[in-house]
């Protein structure tokens, strides 16, 4: 078995440092971005597995010589160390499980994020499908026991809870996304209402997916709330 690491990036390049990928004489996991440059890398840790050979780095300019037109440069390095334990995925808190709120956990538990949807209406919960599911009397107490950098999404069935959710995730102020859905009155009136407890808004997204079209489905309002969840958390990530 061989680690196949990137540990150095300059310019554009198809992973980050840090990405890996592990090879064995008959199978891949991982990858380091695919392409000629995952294809000659896979080649020469194969090649050590069958010399011995115990470490390597291999450095790569990706421009025409190498079939691939990024523009940058990788550096590789190959050892026959385990592969690296994952970060913690983002921690994703989705509140409120009605058409929406299935919809976004659904899509967003395909993606590396651990995401819950959280009700306290068993009914509603019986209804989803492809998530974790958390039933919750009072969930503001999920809000306080999440982790730093995490995600909130706020779509109950109550405008009040919503009010008082949201609340509660920009009090935090470590948030990396606080999501609000709602019309610009809604908006209007939570900013209001908020600014007067002394609340500090600018982290507040309402609506949750909007800008990109008025088509109101909950699918459709689910996926561009799903882009500005990952946008927004990838980002994070990439600043810590």
């Amino acid at each position: 078995m061989i680690r196949v690491r990137v540990t150095q990036i300059w310019g554009s390049t198809p992973r980050e440092a840090g990405a890996e990928m592990v090879v064995t004489p008959d199978g891949i996991s991982g990858t380091i971005g695919g392409g000629r440059l995952e294809f000659d890398a896979i080649a020469r840790a194969r090649q050590m597995i069958a010399t011995g050979e115990t470490d390597a780095v291999m450095e790569v300019t990706l421009g025409p010589d190498s079939g691939q037109c990024c523009g940058g440069r990788v550096r590789l390095g190959f050892d026959r160390e385990p592969p690296s334990a994952p970060p913690q995925p983002p921690q994703v808190l989705i509140f409120g499980a009605g058409h929406v709120g299935r919809a976004l956990a659904r899509m967003l538990s395909q993606l590396p994020f651990d995401v819950t949807l959280v009700d306290s209406r068993a009914d509603e919960l019986a209804l989803a499908t492809g998530c974790q599911c958390r039933l919750e009397a009072i969930p503001e107490t999920v809000i306080t026991a999440a982790r730093p950098g995490a995600a909130f999404v706020v779509l109950t069935h109550d405008h009040g809870l919503d009010f008082l959710l949201a609340t509660e995730a920009l009090r935090r102020g470590d948030a990396a996304y606080v999501g609000l859905i709602g019309s610009a009155t809604k908006r209007a009136r939570f900013l209001r209402e908020a600014r007067a407890q002394g609340i500090d808004t600018t982290g507040l997204t309402c609506p949750i997916g909007a800008g990109f079209t008025a088509d109101k489905r909950p699918e459709v309002i689910a996926i561009f709330a799903a882009a500005e969840i990952t946008a927004r958390l990838t980002a994070n990530a990439t600043v810590r």
